[in-house]
């Protein structure tokens, strides 16, 4: 299996993807942001549209869309129930603008619906140094604001009193959501990242209650169910994609099990 080229890099781009999950999923469960990252997915598939329409690139127009789209509900959207009001207005936006442009582009738009499902057994070596480069910018990025995002993200009440740098850190965080979503979406699909941003997450944290426990063990779910899924893909010829979220749904559902069983006791 290892002999294939292809199978290596889809091995080694999913340990960068989900050292992403790791540090992102946790922060997305954390501040209630699952339906914007699902949004994101979407806007993420106008972007590319948007990019064909251009003759450039699939993924700068989802860079352009995503961050932009994050610029405006992080400043718009401040409050919960005023952001989920901005995502709903700018996904709404987003998506029509992302069919009228997907119709205007004449060539190629079938590798705009291929954004949904990404292909991560047809990596290529330039779109392996590019998610490794952007993984570890990103990251960086993250590492950066980490004590501010973690009382931002965990203490509501605290961060409530900071309210003008708090805005600051949102819209910093949106920024690195849309550019994770970006980024993993051409291999993984806009569809998988958003599971594999919210399942392992979700799962780890009723194992674990410090946030670089959950950051490690969404990490280790997403690299199991990801490597697992490229094995059981090679050997059945199933779409890998089937067998990723077959397998965080497990991690999940035993999540849930652990957790009933311990406050049984």
């Amino acid at each position: 299996m290892l002999a294939y080229a292809f199978m290596r890099y889809g091995f080694i781009a999913s340990f960068f993807i989900s050292i992403l999950c790791g540090f992102m999923g946790v922060f997305v469960v954390s501040r209630k942001t699952s339906f914007f990252t699902h949004t994101l997915s979407e806007i993420g598939f106008a972007g590319a549209a948007f990019g064909l329409f251009l003759g450039t690139s699939p993924v700068i127009g989802m860079l352009i869309f995503t961050i932009l789209s994050s610029l405006m509900i992080g400043t718009v959207g401040n409050r919960v129930s005023r952001r989920e009001s901005s995502i709903s207005v700018f996904s709404g936006l987003f998506i029509g603008l992302g069919i009228l442009f997907l119709s205007l582009a004449n060539t190629q738009s079938s590798y705009a619906t291929n954004i949904l499902f990404g292909s991560i057994v047809g990596i290529g070596v330039n779109d392996l140094k590019t998610l490794i480069i952007l993984s570890i910018i990103i990251i960086i990025a993250i590492l950066l604001i980490y004590r501010r995002l973690k009382y931002n993200s965990f203490d509501g009440t605290g961060s409530h009193f900071n309210a003008g740098y708090d805005t600051v850190i949102s819209i910093i965080f949106l920024i690195l959501l849309a550019s994770t979503v970006s980024v993993t979406a051409q291999i993984v699909g806009s569809l998988l990242i958003f599971a594999l941003l919210t399942i392992p997450a979700s799962a780890a944290k009723y194992f674990v209650h410090n946030v670089w426990g959950m950051i490690f063990l969404t990490f280790l779910f997403s690299l199991v169910g990801t490597w697992a899924g490229l094995y059981f893909s090679y050997i059945t010829n199933w779409p890998v994609s089937f067998f990723i979220a077959a397998i965080e749904s497990a991690f999940y559902v035993v999540a849930i099990g652990y957790d009933k069983l311990k406050n049984h006791d």
